[in-house]
């Protein structure tokens, strides 16, 4: 039932990546939910802000404290369709939200830290949940589509040795 509830948020989430997309964006969506109902959106746009923080998950968190007026946004669920980086977890310790859900793994060198080190620790006050691979393949696949698509364009200027 959870899982499943889980899966149509992400699909909410995956319209925002698409939408990134369509704007030339790097294709993430989020979504900030609280109490069955959505409380911020986000999608990409470090491009077309120039600002390196335009992160789906920042602009979503923004967008609901704003929304209810407070930075803490206690019992949310956030949804994002790739693994939050370094930056947008510290966001998401610092908004104090309930549970996070993703759909892409990311194998980056940005995301090579440990997300059960950072917000599972013990000795840590704050606690998140985790939930992982929620329409992973449909998630990955619009990252994947949109950098072949990227590279495949790009004019290569290096000669061989």
């Amino acid at each position: 039932m959870k899982y499943e509830k889980d899966k149509n948020w992400m699909k909410i989430a995956l319209k925002y990546a698409y939408y990134a997309k369509e704007k030339g964006e790097i294709p993430i969506g989020a979504i900030l939910v609280f109490k069955e109902r959505i409380i911020g959106i986000g999608w990409n746009s470090s491009i077309s802000k120039n600002d390196p923080t335009a992160h789906a998950e920042i602009i979503a968190l923004r967008g609901a404290g704003k929304k209810i007026k407070n930075y803490r946004l206690l019992n949310t669920t956030l949804y994002v369709t790739l693994q939050p980086c370094i930056m947008c977890c510290g966001a998401i310790i610092q908004s104090r939200i309930k549970r996070l859900v993703f759909g892409a793994n990311c194998n980056s060198s940005d995301h090579r830290f440990s997300l059960k080190n950072l917000f599972c620790d013990p000795q840590k006050d704050y606690k998140l949940d985790i939930k992982k691979n929620v329409m992973q393949r449909e998630c990955s696949d619009i990252l994947i589509n949109f950098f072949q698509k990227k590279r495949k364009n790009k004019i290569h200027i290096c000669k061989k040795i």
